[in-house]
């Protein structure tokens, strides 16, 4: 199997004045928060969003391991709507001490170019900032972090630093090469 470098940058927010916010797009763009675990919905999103970009970690994973991880206390998934349909999502994942990963951020292919995921980043982060007010046994959040890398959409590098993250990690990494795994793994 071949590999190839893969570049990872690690960004973060260590205040709340640290996000600024993008502009809402034009239309009928909602932001709601899935407050019913499913693994069935999150694989979905997490497929529609990163089959063309090499997300492959959990596709992997059973019904169990999908609700596990929906189901820790603190964790949390916003979804982007355009005019009712799915555009995107971010996922939050609560660690110890107030802080708060974007775990997972993207959009649908349909969908980018057209001004959401600035909306939807600026809003997820918001959300990673105001954890707590949700999740009164978290701790409230004093760092927001993501990281990305080189197998990322052009523009979520710029994005992530037009909301106000700053880049405080560098790694590359031999990975290797996947197929693209597509929107319909197996199908």
């Amino acid at each position: 199997m071949s590999t190839a470098p893969v570049t990872t940058w690690s960004l973060e927010q260590t205040s709340p004045a640290d996000l600024l916010s993008a502009a809402a797009p034009e239309g009928d763009v909602r932001i709601v928060r899935a407050e019913v675990p499913s693994p069935e919905f999150s694989r979905f999103l997490y497929t529609a969003v990163g089959g063309d970009i090499r997300w492959t970690d959990r596709l992997g994973w059973n019904y169990a391991r999908w609700q596990e991880q929906l189901d820790r206390p603190g964790a949390e998934t916003w979804v982007a709507y355009d005019r009712g349909t799915p555009a995107g999502y971010v996922e939050l994942n609560p660690q110890d001490d107030g802080v708060v990963e974007i775990i997972l951020f993207g959009l649908i292919p349909a969908f980018r170019g057209r001004r959401i995921g600035g909306h939807l980043l600026s809003y997820g982060a918001a959300r990673a900032w105001d954890l707590a007010e949700r999740w009164p046994e978290r701790t409230p959040t004093k760092r927001v972090w993501l990281h990305t890398c080189s197998k990322d959409g052009e523009f979520a590098m710029d994005n992530y630093q037009r909301r106000g993250f700053r880049l405080f990690d560098t790694k590359v990494e031999l990975e290797p090469e996947v197929a693209t795994p597509g929107f319909w793994p197996g199908a």
